[in-house]
């Protein structure tokens, strides 16, 4: 099944990330245009049901350019079982092959030895359901993650982490980023810039490409206080949206924020 944002996306046929997607947009949340596959449906296009990419890639044409196709398995992003760094996400798929290679890219991110460890670590049932998400790509600025409580101390307070470019530099770990710190309401608490001496873009041709960053940027912060009081905004949003702690990545392109994705803080 294909479905938009408004539908109700039950987590069991979409995976999590749908899911919270999905409560994400119908909450009001600047989340980019996107719509979801069921796991179901996933199996069938890997299996090679030409009959099926028809709406498929009528869905694809609504986004009108570069997106992003994002994991959506079945108990990931809940409280308890994130998958960050275990399943794949694909950058700027701008063509109807490249979006068809990307879901079998993704699928099969589900099924590496290391994902397969982690499912049985956590107790999991061994065959994986991928759901997957297809977004609209942000060509941003800067981008990053944010926590609502402090991942180490438990602090009540943000901590967010941002780099220029697409947020993939940090969660790849391939820059320092800057670090901040914002208590509740906004005071910022703790600024501290990063190395970012590089940055990750989109191609025209697809993809993503490593570019330098100009040497004035390498060490200024991404973030000025406006910024930072939008982020703190966006994370008491999403505490009402969705309760408990949050694990958010967003990005900022043209003076807009975006909310890409959002899970519990992982407790393992």
């Amino acid at each position: 099944m294909i479905a938009t944002l408004d539908q109700h996306l039950p987590e069991a046929e979409f995976g999590g990330k749908a899911a919270q997607l999905g409560q994400a947009h119908r909450s009001g949340l600047p989340v980019p245009p996107a719509f979801a596959l069921s796991s179901a449906l996933v199996d069938r296009v890997v299996a090679g049901e030409e009959a099926l990419h028809g709406a498929l890639f009528d869905a694809f044409a609504t986004l009108a350019g570069p997106v992003a196709v994002r994991s959506s398995g079945v108990g990931e992003d809940s409280g308890s079982a994130s998958f960050a760094g275990q399943h794949a996400t694909i950058l700027n798929v701008r063509s109807r092959s490249g979006l068809l290679d990307a879901l079998k890219a993704v699928h099969g991110s589900a099924r590496t030895p290391s994902a397969l460890a982690y499912r049985r670590k956590l107790g999991l049932p061994p065959e994986p359901r991928m759901g997957i998400v297809i977004q609209r790509l942000v060509q941003a600025d800067c981008a990053g993650v944010l926590f609502t409580r402090h991942p180490t101390t438990g602090a009540d307070e943000r901590v967010i982490e941002a780099t220029w470019g697409l947020g993939e530099a940090v969660v790849a770990g391939i820059v320092t980023p800057d670090h901040y710190r914002v208590a509740r309401g906004g005071r910022v608490l703790e600024k501290r810039a990063g190395e970012k001496d590089c940055a990750i873009s989109w191609s025209e041709e697809g993809g993503t490409v490593e570019v330098a960053v100009p040497a004035h940027q390498i060490s200024a912060l991404c973030l000025d206080d406006a910024r930072l009081a939008a982020l703190d905004a966006l994370a008491s949003a999403c505490e009402a949206a969705f309760g408990g702690t949050q694990d958010l990545e967003w990005a900022f392109a043209a003076g807009r924020l975006y909310l890409l994705q959002r899970r519990a803080i992982t407790r393992g």
